[in-house]
């Protein structure tokens, strides 16, 4: 019986909800940062899983379902940048260039951090992409011949220490200009760090909006260039 309920995508989905909901709760309730839903909810599915003795592969079934719904929400992030488009007329040279100049700074750090602890070329390829958000990152390790589950994890990490430690640096640094917060939080963290923007403020979760998706073009680009150049 119990095989039949966890072969079942819809087990998958509703434990996600769940841990989720809860963990959006926790957060909203404790303002912690190191209680940021996706880790939280991540630590509870997990431990769920164990105590329970419930092969991963069951759980998959509606992860796999969720996983499909990544990249129609990132594109949705497109409407809050839509109402601020003034800002990004107004500014465009200016966020192109920073864009720019952050990728390259994440794809170069990796790079020299890979050779500084000696890794292995094929888990540098699998970090290159990490502060992009997931659908475009794991696309980019496929290409480059990395491994896409440690992508999904560096991705992740990326996403949440940029979330917790992000509105701590904007502060010591006295950024407080909204475009700025903005441009940093999502090319820095991509989606998760756009969850934070939004909590700034509509501009600052509207450009960060933007950040990912060119954060993420202009990685597909400088990426393997970089790579082969360094």
């Amino acid at each position: 019986m119990f095989e039949a309920i966890f072969n079942n995508p819809l087990f998958g989905i509703t434990i996600t909800i769940a841990a989720y909901t809860v963990s959006t709760a926790l957060y909203q309730k404790t303002q912690f940062p190191l209680f940021s839903p996706i880790l939280t909810a991540s630590i509870l599915i997990i431990l769920f899983l164990l105590i329970f003795n419930i092969n991963l592969d069951y759980y998959q079934k509606g992860g796999n379902f969720i996983t499909l719904f990544l990249t129609p929400a990132t594109v949705a992030l497109a409407i809050p940048l839509y109402r601020q488009i003034h800002i990004l007329k107004k500014h465009f040279l200016i966020i192109i260039i920073s864009i720019i100049v952050g990728s390259c700074a994440s794809i170069i750090s990796v790079i020299a951090l890979s050779k500084l602890l000696k890794l292995p070329d094929e888990l540098t390829l699998s970090l290159l992409s990490k502060s992009v958000t997931t659908p475009i990152a794991v696309d980019i390790t496929k290409t480059l011949g990395g491994q896409q589950s440690i992508t999904v994890i560096a991705v992740v990490l990326t996403g949440i220490t940029g979330a917790i430690i992000g509105p701590t640096i904007l502060r010591i640094l006295q950024i407080n200009n909204p475009t700025a917060k903005g441009l940093a939080m999502g090319t820095g963290a991509h989606a998760i760090g756009t969850s934070k923007a939004f909590e700034f403020g509509e501009t600052e979760g509207a450009i960060s909006s933007l950040s990912i998706g060119l954060a993420g073009i202009i990685t597909v680009i400088l990426a393997p260039l970089l790579n082969q150049l360094f």
